[in-house]
């Protein structure tokens, strides 16, 4: 390491309050990694000079392997005394062969370990790590996981790809079109460039992804050839066979691997993360999980990387190194509107009771449902298309935002509690019942939870959309159908004072590809057909929402 790396290190170690290193560091640059069929892929090594073997990390990514990277994700670690292996997958950054998302990982993880073991620094225990596509590639590998793998840190990592893509049933249009335009770019671009071009990529898609039909985006984005978007839309149903390649999902099941998970409660895969807690918990796996208050790309290194070295100095201790730091309990979570952060033994905790609130007119939630309570009619236009506002995007503009002028629109309602005489904590999903008639089969709803504070601000809080079943129609008697929704899980106190706000809409583009209401496929589809919605809020249709309070 050059004296300016060890002073950026050092730097980096006091503000995150890491523990101290306990070595120097050398870098093995572009080294090649055999695959079974012919291809090398290439790999950074960094080794703690102590000229002894190393327990192992392993990062396989198909980002930029150096700069901030190996920054985040390299020098923490072996500056601590694992060998870090960050290694560029199939198709990226000198590794050969082509670039299908997600698909060559399971086969070139393994082969992966196969050169491992002969090198002569590798002690013979393993973990992985790292976030994003790089978590799949950990549960990838843990499908079949080699016994010398030890331990996984998984951050904001999915192990379904497709059911990522197709979030709520719906073609996740901006994220999809971001991270493909990224991978696109990315080895055009120098490191310099390739930030700025992601700090400005929502407002420079903004007008693509308003443009019919959806098919041929990249094209029109331009860089390196990315064929799997147009073909990812023509394949919108998840029980289509043709998503099985991109799903790791029997490793959850199966893996017995000592596992930390860090997410937050605005990131893209917040579901799939609390989903893969659940199943290694229920199976008696060592799990453990953290969830912070972060989008995608805002989650917090300072509180990543001391969790993810205290995990791996349980699991995988290297002589000579800091002891490791018991985890108070198994769960951590943040807890917002208050912004604190908390242990807890599990999640979702235990004691909860639950909280109705009932839609009622005028806007209003109200403790008991208005025996004549009447209806709410609004109109969704696809040609002009209710905005998605911040929320579960990959964008520096996602997570919580104030959602007033969205509110303002008229294809936008919301429903909202008086003033709180006491504090509300959520903790869990909250569940939603919407008697809902509407004179379009092919539509969507939006529904999205928001704290209205003193100041008239209304932030959202968690939300789901609901593609409405063209089979499930209306009952004969009423015209309306029951939607029953939970909302992702979320911690958030709503302060005494504010008010609980739903807000209900017809959709959220372009961060959920627009309903053109047709059933036509989304890739070429370019006529739209409004939809007419009536939300019953009655004793006879008793719309609702519920919290699990604590």
């Amino acid at each position: 390491m050059t004296r300016a790396s060890r002073l950026a290190a050092e730097a980096i170690r006091r503000r995150w309050g890491l523990p101290p290193a306990t070595t120097q560091v050398s870098a093995l640059r572009d080294v090649d990694v055999p695959m079974r069929d012919g291809a090398v892929l290439k790999a950074d090594v960094y080794l703690p000079d102590t000229g002894q073997q190393h327990p192992t990390v392993l990062l396989r990514s198909p980002y930029r392997r150096s700069g901030a990277f190996a920054a985040l994700f390299a020098l923490p670690y072996a500056r601590r005394g694992y060998a870090v292996v960050l290694q560029s997958v199939r198709g990226t950054f000198g590794s050969e062969g082509e670039f299908t998302p997600v698909v060559n990982e399971a086969r070139d993880g393994q082969d992966t370990v196969t050169w491992l073991r002969d090198q002569t620094w590798f002690d013979g225990r393993l973990a992985t790590l790292g976030p994003s596509y790089l978590g799949y590639t950990q549960w990838a590998l843990a499908l079949d996981p080699p016994p010398e793998l030890q331990a996984m840190v998984v951050h904001i990592g999915p192990h379904d790809l497709a059911a990522a893509g197709l979030l709520d049933g719906a073609f996740q249009l901006q994220n999809v079109a971001t991270w493909t335009e990224l991978v696109a770019h990315q080895e055009l671009l120098g490191p310099v460039r390739g930030a700025t071009r992601m700090f400005t990529a929502e407002r420079r898609l903004s007008p693509h992804l308003h443009e019919l039909p959806v098919s041929g985006l990249p094209e029109r984005l331009g860089g390196n050839p990315v064929p799997w978007f147009d073909e990812w839309l023509e394949h919108v149903e998840l029980s289509d066979p043709y998503w099985e390649r991109y799903r790791a999902t029997d490793a959850v099941h199966s893996s017995t691997v000592p596992t930390l998970l860090v997410s937050g409660w605005q990131d893209w895969f917040v579901e799939q993360t609390l989903y893969q807690y659940a199943a290694l918990r229920d199976r008696g796996v060592d799990v453990a999980l953290t969830m912070g208050p972060w989008t995608h790309l805002g989650i917090d290194p300072k509180v990543t990387t001391g969790e993810s070295l205290a995990w791996l100095a349980t699991h995988l201790p290297v002589d000579g190194g800091a002891p490791p730091r018991e985890r108070a309990d198994r769960v951590r979570i943040y807890v917002t509107g208050v912004e604190k952060w908390r242990w807890l033994p599990d999640w979702p905790p235990a004691e909860r009771t639950d909280r109705t609130w009932f839609l009622a007119p005028g806007g209003c939630l109200a403790d008991e449902p208005e025996p004549d309570g009447g209806t709410t009619n609004f109109r969704y236009d696809p040609m002009n298309p209710t905005p998605s506002v911040g929320g579960r995007v990959l964008s520096f503009r996602a997570g919580r935002r104030d959602n007033r002028r969205l509110e303002l629109r008229d294809d936008v309602r919301t429903f909202t509690t008086a003033p709180l005489e006491e504090p509300v904590e959520l903790l869990g999903g909250a569940r939603i019942t919407l008697c809902l008639a509407s004179d379009n089969p092919y539509a969507d709803v939006f529904l999205r939870l928001c704290d209205v504070d003193n100041r008239g601000r209304s932030i959202n809080v968690t939300d789901r959309l609901v593609r409405l079943d063209p089979a499930d129609g209306e009952t004969a008697t009423t015209g309306e159908r029951r939607i029953e929704a939970t909302l992702p899980d979320t911690a958030h106190r709503f302060l005494a004072g504010h008010r609980i706000r739903l807000q209900v809409s017809g959709g959220a583009h372009p961060r959920y590809a627009r309903n053109l209401g047709t059933g036509e496929p989304p890739g070429h589809a370019t006529r739209g057909v409004p939809t007419n919605h009536v939300i019953g809020h009655s004793a006879a249709s008793p719309s609702a929402i519920t919290l699990p309070v604590c």
